[in-house]
């Protein structure tokens, strides 16, 4: 549990930027969760039309049906002081390209697509399917200026070299300041 009132910022009402790392204590109430990262699966068949059998493994998904994974943030306005709390958790089920190598280096760009976009990025991980990001961002901006843009995420290779692996984003006109919990699917990036 994380006390995110205003009274625990930094005194500055200007556009700020600032991370938290939520790993350490005292959140010794938080529990992690791991993923089962493969589920054995079973063959099955059935008849179609014209009467014969056809395999359901035999369906392979082209490149852009494939699972790229989901990132999961929080997201919070703060009234009193004009402030956008975004929180990147993690990324679940991640997946790249076998061209971006084994274990890149990843990280999670984010823009507000504000008329002078905002941009921030959290530090690199090493590469594996579910990433842990933990990490807060700060941003002093009015609350109707918000709810008229989205709020993108890319999901970026800094290693070996800079590629997107791919991207999600959210609209903002819900924003509030009860805190939201967001699932977001990875979808390509956009050509």
């Amino acid at each position: 549990v994380s006390d995110l009132r205003p009274s625990t910022l930094p005194g500055s009402l200007d556009v700020s930027r600032s991370m938290f790392d939520l790993r350490s204590p005292p959140h010794r109430f938080m529990k992690r969760y791991d993923s089962v990262s493969s589920v054995p699966s079973s063959s099955s068949s059935r008849k179609d039309s014209q009467g014969s059998n056809r395999s359901l493994d035999t369906i392979t998904l082209s490149g852009d049906e494939r699972d790229f994974g989901r990132l999961n943030v929080k997201l919070c306005y703060v009234p009193s002081v004009e402030q956008i709390w975004i929180t990147v958790l993690h990324c679940k089920d991640l997946s790249w390209p076998s061209s971006f190598g084994e274990n890149p280096r990843i990280c999670v760009k984010g823009i507000l697509t504000l008329p002078k976009p905002v941009h921030f990025k959290s530090s690199a991980k090493e590469g594996c399917n579910d990433i842990e990001f933990m990490e807060t961002f700060v941003f002093a901006i009015k609350l109707q200026s918000l709810q008229a843009v989205r709020l993108v995420f890319k999901i970026q290779t800094q290693t070996p070299r800079k590629k997107t692996i791919g991207e999600c984003s959210l609209a903002l006109r819900e924003l509030s300041s009860q805190e939201s919990n967001h699932w977001l699917d990875i979808s390509p990036p956009s050509k």
